[in-house]
């Protein structure tokens, strides 16, 4: 799919190539990686991602059957819809807007995330902004209701936000993890973006 590169972002990855340094990272998980990395200048990124043994393959497949990709924010589904339209066009939601309130006690992009596992137990999950939305989606895989094909865990900041990592962490289910307070939207769309050009 190298038609979808344009020349900045081919020269832009050349560079990275020189300069990224020693890594641990297998051919498919460097293109992950790399994708990362040119759209946040990071190269500790290199050193952040966690690959459960079937993640890159079970999303690839799931890409290719056209399962439905659930974002936690919309700047996730931004980043994502063009490649996704211009390639295998899966159904696209956003857990913010899938609901017009949040429910009492909860953040509205939970509440999302909540109807949409339950509406989609095998989508691909990537969340690239709120923590909550990722223990909501946690609770719903360890409560047996919910069997993702992939879970894009990437959210920034502080709150629970390592908390909800460590806890995707321990579920037998496929998935990327950021590790630590590092993330955000343009993380986890540039992996999904990363498993299309796969």
């Amino acid at each position: 799919m190298k038609k979808f590169e344009h020349p900045i972002a081919l020269e832009s990855f050349a560079m990275i190539d020189r300069e990224i340094g020693p890594h641990t990272l297998n051919a498919q998980e460097y293109a992950i990686a790399r994708r990362i990395i040119h759209s946040t200048a990071d190269f500790e990124f290199k050193d952040l991602l966690w690959f459960s043994p079937t993640a890159i393959e079970s999303g690839i497949n799931a890409l290719h059957q056209q399962y439905p990709i659930i974002t936690d924010v919309s700047m996730v589904h931004m980043g994502i819809r063009n490649l996704v339209t211009q390639t295998f066009n899966n159904p696209l939601w956003v857990a913010v807007e899938a609901v017009p309130e949040a429910e009492p006690g909860k953040t509205r992009t939970e509440t999302g995330m909540l109807q949409l596992a339950r509406q989609f137990p095998k989508g691909i999950f990537a969340i690239g902004n709120a923590p909550t939305a990722l223990l909501a989606l946690c609770e719903e895989i360890e409560q047996g209701r919910v069997q993702p094909t992939l879970v894009i865990g990437a959210p920034v900041g502080f709150v629970s936000v390592v908390e909800s990592k460590s806890r995707l962490a321990q579920l037998a289910v496929p998935q990327i993890i950021v590790k630590g307070r590092k993330g955000g939207s343009p993380v986890a769309a540039a992996i999904v973006n990363a498993l299309i050009h796969l």
